[in-house]
């Protein structure tokens, strides 16, 4: 099993990194990638403590226990509810308990103490286990490539889910393929005791965030905040550390937060991205992370890495 580090504080103990305060870190499957054999996925379902996670396109399917979610089925249960017998992979291991995937079609009809949550929302809520959130972050990620990968890149034969879903094979070419997760930068530009968000349209009203994109290929992270940075406000920047990181399952990211200081100061918004940007104070970037600005603006929530980036600027702790 692989459970988030965690450093002793006299009695006490605190996560060993920054990122497991974010939103979908607290994944502790142990994928025995380099362990997998042909046969993995068979075995694990002839487990009776399997367990599967399901989901309907981006939405967890939970089961509804009073002011609690139970996050995972057995086989039964799942194929009563229409997991779909092709979509079904091997996520991991819970210590020695597997735990599997499938996703259900969009027509299949839940019992009233089932229901389908998106996963920002689940997020959200203090629902279910921070772990569980995790491995449905996992699963949403996985099922997606799979869906989207049904036909090798090489030579657009059918591919086939072997090593228990951790890679697909062609049967024509024999090239391999392998789950993918696409790098994005996030950033927190600072200036003195001011911090640089912006906000995009798609926002709920009034909030505004850290900027960020994709990195390119042949970046490195801090080229890729300077870069993207650049375009979306104009601020040249200089030095770039790193703060933390979080896996972000819409559909397979990963969200590399980082620290950017500001060489240059002059706003040169681009609104094809950006719907508003300014710089704002330190208290003011306070208030809006407690949601009491009396503008009614605010900060991203806490599953998100950039509320914690600003949160780091606000506490000077970044």
């Amino acid at each position: 099993m692989i459970d988030s580090p965690r450093r002793k504080t006299g009695s006490a103990t605190r996560p060993l990194d920054r990122s497991a305060a974010n939103g979908f870190s607290g994944n502790r499957i142990d994928s025995r990638s380099e362990q997998r054999g042909e046969n993995a996925l068979t075995e694990a379902r002839a487990d009776p403590q399997a367990r599967f996670a399901l989901m309907r396109d981006d939405r967890a399917i939970l089961k509804v226990r009073g002011e609690r979610l139970d996050g995972l089925f057995t086989e039964t249960e799942a194929l009563a509810l229409g997991a779909l017998a092709e979509t079904i992979l091997l996520l991991g291991f819970d210590g020695n308990l597997p735990r599997l995937a499938a996703s259900i079609p969009e027509e299949a009809e839940l019992p009233g103490d089932v229901k389908a949550i998106d996963l920002r929302s689940l997020a959200q809520q203090d629902a279910l286990a921070p772990y569980e959130v995790g491995i449905y972050a996992q699963a949403r990620s996985l099922l997606h490539w799979h869906h989207r990968h049904g036909f090798c890149a090489n030579c657009g034969a059918k591919t086939d889910m072997t090593l228990g879903g951790f890679r697909r094979d062609c049967p024509v070419c024999d090239a391999k393929h392998f789950p993918r997760t696409d790098p994005v930068v996030i950033m927190l530009v600072v200036d003195g005791d001011r911090c640089l968000l912006g906000r995009q349209e798609r926002f709920v009203p009034g909030m505004y965030s850290c900027l960020a994109g994709f990195m390119e290929p042949g970046e490195t992270i801090e080229n890729a905040v300077r870069r993207e940075v650049l375009e979306e406000s104009g601020i040249v920047t200089g030095e770039v550390s790193y703060h933390s990181c979080q896996p972000w399952p819409f559909p397979s990211t990963l969200m590399i937060g980082c620290i950017a200081e500001a060489r240059t100061t002059d706003i040169h918004m681009d609104d094809k991205e950006l719907e508003d940007c300014r710089w704002f104070s330190r208290g003011e970037t306070a208030l809006m992370l407690s949601r009491t600005h009396p503008d009614g603006l605010t900060a991203p929530l806490p599953f998100a890495i950039a509320h914690h980036l600003v949160k780091a600027f606000v506490e000077n702790s970044g």
